[in-house]
């Protein structure tokens, strides 16, 4: 008997830009679009995430978000990507109780939502042009569409904390988005959850969920909430799920993830959270 046909490993077009201050990478694995299309797409993409670092970098004097900070200009005669940026950040902000806000000390920063909210709008240029599988990695937070091969969902690694050549766990899926905050990446954006903390209670904290835009936000809010934040994405964030690392390198994660976890190396901390 003769061995069962491989299934055919779908054409690869891959790049890898810096921008934004970080590695942006496009992967996509469509069969049936000429490679003249998709390079031009591609083109698109790294043209729109230019845009939205001159727009939105907080180191960039000139950038709108930069003036609107300084008062220089008001948020209604801004561009309408501004707006539709700051109203989501306020709308995570009344989520999480405070803990997620792009206004801290004075200064705004809305980057830990803009990461998220530009590889939807990258993924937005690629669907238009045809593409139906494709990632999008935006500094280690992955935005994913269709199959990374004929009948295979997607493989994502969470990184260990500890050492970035090691996974904490290993999802699978097909669409969404999966991002994650952690000590090594911590930022203005997140404020400590309990005031006078010695010691933070996570090391890491990864969402997933259908949009990257709020996974990325609800990540950091998540992660500043400390253990309490697995459940508020398990309580208050329907459709999103969490997987986090704690101090003691255990790994306590919501319902749904087991359904997504293909390896999860870590030993599992027991927490307990409503059926419904």
């Amino acid at each position: 008997m003769s061995d069962p046909p491989l299934t055919p490993r779908a054409p690869r077009v891959l790049r890898v830009e810096q921008v934004m201050g970080t590695a942006f990478g496009v992967d996509v694995r469509d069969s049936d679009v000429a490679g003249e299309s998709v390079e031009s797409a591609i083109d698109m993409v790294f043209e729109s995430l230019r845009e939205v670092d001159a727009r939105f970098s907080t180191y960039r004097g000139d950038s709108e978000i930069s003036r609107l900070s300084r008062g220089q200009v008001l948020p209604r005669d801004c561009h309408a990507d501004v707006r539709e940026v700051l109203w989501l950040c306020d709308e995570v902000e009344r989520a999480s109780g405070g803990v997620f806000s792009a206004r801290r000390d004075g200064a705004l920063d809305p980057s830990a939502l803009v990461k998220g909210w530009s590889a939807e709008r990258a993924a937005l240029i690629l669907q238009l042009a045809g593409m139906r599988s494709f990632s999008i990695n935006a500094g280690g937070d992955v935005l994913l569409r269709g199959e990374a091969a004929p009948g295979e969902a997607w493989r994502v690694g969470i990184r260990h904390p500890d050492d970035p050549k090691r996974m904490a766990a290993v999802l699978a899926l097909r669409s969404g988005g999966v991002a994650t905050s952690g000590l090594y990446e911590r930022g203005p954006h997140i404020a400590p959850a309990r005031a006078g903390s010695a010691m933070p209670e996570l090391l890491s904290m990864t969402v997933v969920g259908a949009s990257l835009t709020y996974a990325d936000a609800y990540s950091t809010a998540a992660f500043a909430m400390g253990t309490r934040g697995v459940r508020w994405v398990a309580e208050v964030l329907p459709g999103y799920e969490a997987y986090a690392v704690t101090a003691e390198r255990r790994a306590v994660w919501t319902p749904g993830m087991d359904a997504l976890l293909q390896a999860a190396p870590l030993p599992r901390r027991t927490q307990r959270f409503p059926e419904s």
